[in-house]
């Protein structure tokens, strides 16, 4: 069994203390290296494109399921001593939380490699879907070229946007 917690949840998540419990008792981790994604008060570089508020969903069990089998192939590919992936789901508003991926490893390298890929694989590839409210109208977010880019680099290809 993989040294590996996922949570799909409502609430929102303390990073020192989710960093805290991935780090506790190995005093083989050297480095720890995590990423927080927060909801933007835009889409876009301007105001027009103003958020107010952003709503996650998920399939339960399928979407565990995904990021389990990611986790695995990071564990794989990058020498990494632990895992944490929490994702919100839900109504979210500015700035909330909505993605904390966290990776210990002996080394930064690995740790700073094995977190990278598992975000771009969540962006791409883990079956969430994002709804915007902005002064428009509600929309659901479309996948990005940019984002099925970064997957691409760590040989994993996928036409999502």
């Amino acid at each position: 069994m993989l040294p590996l917690h996922i949570s799909i949840q409502i609430a929102d998540f303390d990073v020192s203390a989710e960093l805290a419990a991935l780090r506790a008792n190995d005093l083989g981790v050297g480095a720890v290296c995590c990423f927080v994604g927060t909801v933007r008060d835009r889409n876009g570089r301007d105001s027009a494109g103003a958020v107010a508020s952003m709503e996650l969903e998920h399939y339960p069990g399928m979407t565990e399921k995904s990021i389990e089998a990611m986790a695995a192939e990071a564990f794989r590919r990058f020498d990494i001593l632990g895992a944490r992936v929490i994702h919100r789901v839900g109504l979210l508003a500015p700035p909330d939380q909505i993605v904390l991926v966290a990776v210990t490893s002996p080394h930064r390298g690995e740790s700073f490699q094995a977190c990278e890929f598992l975000m771009d694989y969540l962006k791409t590839q883990a079956p969430f879907w994002k709804k915007e409210q902005t002064a428009a109208g509600a929309h659901w977010v479309d996948a990005r070229i940019s984002d099925d880019a970064a997957l691409a680099r760590w040989g994993i290809h996928a036409s999502n946007a």
